[in-house]
């Protein structure tokens, strides 16, 4: 329990260090081209600098909306373009000024270095992690490309031209050593100065689009690991599922982000900045694939142990040479990412602590058939619907209603939420049902299934006639099994049927955005293929009709009783559970629990938020844990 808790603080911190770097990341490409002006204006000031990137970088966090399918016949070309300017600014410097800089692959010029400047040397190698930097942002966008695409053009284009341009400035420098501040844009030729300025901040922006689309992928993952409280996510492609924007996200970073650049003006201090996200990322990075090479792909120990000792102890000289340099203003990167870790952490740990109280306190199926098809209270006509986290079970709420109420409605629902890998779910098949106690209890169990672009338009009046129509559809389906049944056996049970729902995946803390419920036609397929067991599976209790008109009747009269209900009106049950620490509780769970994730549950986004439920048909109930 100890090492899983290592690894998940582990995570979480990895993580929190990709979302800081969807900071700095925008505001070192934005600063850095936009300093060129300096070089091609000779009155331009670095203040200035700062007004244009700010000016530029809340164009970038607004654009972010239209997604990236939509621009991406433009961003492709102009990427492309600022590759081969590179490469060729890179021969052309080369060519005229030293090309003997390629001497500097030879590893005994490291040891040269630092014989010659020594402490100096080890401060310089903060500015050599730059030079390292940005795959790690290409990976986190394989909701857009395929791994082979990305290793294809990191290894084809990327790194070709990198290196070529790299030489170039080392060759320019040999010669103009004075223009060190400003190597790349002073050793571009002048009469093409203007066309790669422009190329340069059209790749700025791209670069910083990328990490920030690669961060919001990382926060859907999150979310649906119940690792970050729920947003607001929307789909830009009905092509991609993994083309998404999340509002709130983006304008956190926004601010965060002119934050940094108006405080730490300075491109150097704000390159420390980036080099403390890149070298936490990659010390992560570093661990977790180490564990993963034991455990998954059970590499060999001593192989394991090497990769894992040379790659940290050359990021953690790294790190040592970034982190000297925090006073500068890189502590603003990591007092963000503490924060983001520390929402992550907090969310995870309530919501698990919750979910699995829940499960445990969920009312068993003893304590129904106890109380009788009545339920022990009065059944007034009418349907209520209960909305819930739960796939499986009756929820501890509804007891909460029982004892509450004066009265239940004759027919309970319990709806549960979920969304499918799909763009849309089909009208006929958006509602999965099965019983939960005999046919007498008129308690059902309905996974609503929508799609990532489904959006909530009908009327509720509309939702319930769909919803009604399709309880009638699995009531008849269900009375044409019985009736196919010829040795008259009826199975008894004290709990709903789980095949159907065996494939519905529930994150630790039953977040609402699982994904992998099966739709109706898969599930109808598989149950045509399997005749036997889906009889065995069926939920029928107690004795059960013993021939087809018996069966014919029984079906009647449900379908008579479901009409009546529905006449009757449509109740919105909406149970709100939150869980509170025990009086005896350490401070530190206290503060966690009671302040801490209670308001970050509070400021979420609830589970049925796209589900318009009229207040006059409203009822909540509210129910405390202790834990």
């Amino acid at each position: 329990m100890a090492l899983k808790k290592l690894l998940l603080i582990l995570v979480l911190a990895g993580t929190a260090m990709v979302i800081a770097d969807a900071v700095v990341t925008p505001a070192m490409s934005v600063m850095s081209a936009i300093g060129g002006l300096k070089v091609g204006v000779g009155v331009i000031e670095q203040d200035q600098v700062v007004v244009i990137s700010v000016s530029f970088l809340v164009i970038l966090f607004s654009v972010q909306k239209y997604g990236t399918s939509k621009l991406g016949l433009v961003l492709g070309p102009a990427l492309l373009l600022w590759f081969f300017c590179l490469a060729g600014i890179g021969i052309y410097n080369l060519v005229k000024y030293d090309s003997s800089v390629f001497k500097a692959f030879n590893p005994a010029y490291i040891y040269f270095f630092f014989k010659r400047n020594s402490v100096n040397a080890w401060y310089a190698l903060g500015g050599c992690v730059l030079c390292a930097t940005g795959s790690e942002a290409m990976f986190a966008d394989l909701s857009y490309f395929s791994v082979h695409s990305i290793q294809l053009t990191f290894i084809l284009l990327v790194l070709p031209c990198l290196l070529l341009g790299y030489l170039g400035q080392a060759a320019y420098l040999s010669e103009n050593f004075s223009a060190a501040g400003d190597a790349f844009f002073s050793s571009v030729p002048s009469s093409l100065f203007w066309p790669v300025f422009l190329i340069s901040n059209v790749a700025a922006l791209i670069a910083s689009r990328a990490m920030t689309t690669a961060t919001f992928t990382c926060i859907k993952q999150s979310i649906a690991l119940g690792c970050f409280p729920r947003l607001k996510i929307i789909h830009t492609s009905k092509k991609f599922i993994g083309q998404i924007y999340i509002p709130v996200l983006n304008w956190s970073l926004l601010v965060v982000c002119l934050i940094v650049v108006c405080s730490t003006s300075n491109i150097f201090a704000i390159g420390n900045a980036y080099g403390i996200a890149e070298l936490g990322i990659m010390m992560t990075t570093t661990i977790l694939v180490t564990l993963i090479m034991l455990l998954i792909w059970q590499t060999n120990i001593i192989v394991v142990s090497m990769f894992a000792i040379v790659s940290l102890i050359v990021e953690l000289v790294f790190f040592s040479s970034v982190c000297s340099s925090v006073a500068d203003g890189s502590w603003i990167i990591l007092v963000f990412a503490t924060i983001m870790f520390l929402i992550m952490f907090v969310w995870n740990y309530g919501s698990k602590l919750k979910y699995e109280t829940e499960v445990q306190k969920k009312l068993p199926m003893d304590l129904l058939r106890e109380l009788g098809s009545n339920l022990g209270t009065i059944r007034a006509p009418g349907i209520g619907l209960l909305y819930n986290e739960l796939a499986k079970g009756v929820p501890a709420i509804f007891g909460h209603f029982l004892t509450t109420l004066p009265a239940i409605h004759s027919m309970v629902i319990f709806v549960c939420i979920k969304y499918v890998p799909v763009p849309s779910v089909p009208q006929t098949e958006r509602f999965l049902f099965r019983r939960v106690c005999p046919r007498s209890y008129h308690l059902f169990r309905c996974v609503a299934r929508y799609g990532y672009k489904d959006v909530r338009k009908e009327s509720h009046q509309a939702f319930e006639q769909i919803l009604i129509e399709s309880l009638e559809k699995f009531i008849r389906k269900e009375a044409q099994e019985r009736a196919l049944e010829s040795d008259g056996d009826h199975n008894d049970t004290d709990s709903e049927d789980d095949t159907t729902l065996s494939r519905v995946l529930i994150a630790p803390n039953g977040s609402v955005y699982s994904l992998g419920v099966p739709l109706l036609a898969e599930h109808m397929n598989s149950s045509n293929k399997r005749p036997m067991e889906r009889r065995k599976a069926s939920i029928d209790f107690g004795a059960g009709p013993s021939s087809a008109l018996d069966v014919e009747q029984s079906l009647e009269k449900e379908l008579s009783f479901i009409h009546k209900a529905k006449e009757s009106g449509v109740v919105y049950l909406l149970g709100h559970g939150d869980i509170r620490a025990t009086k005896d509780s350490w401070f530190l769970k206290k503060l966690v629990i009671n302040y801490l994730y209670a308001f970050l549950r509070k400021n979420s986004r609830r589970g049925i938020t796209n589900l318009s439920v009229p207040h006059t048909h409203l009822m909540q109930v509210g129910m405390t844990y202790m834990v």
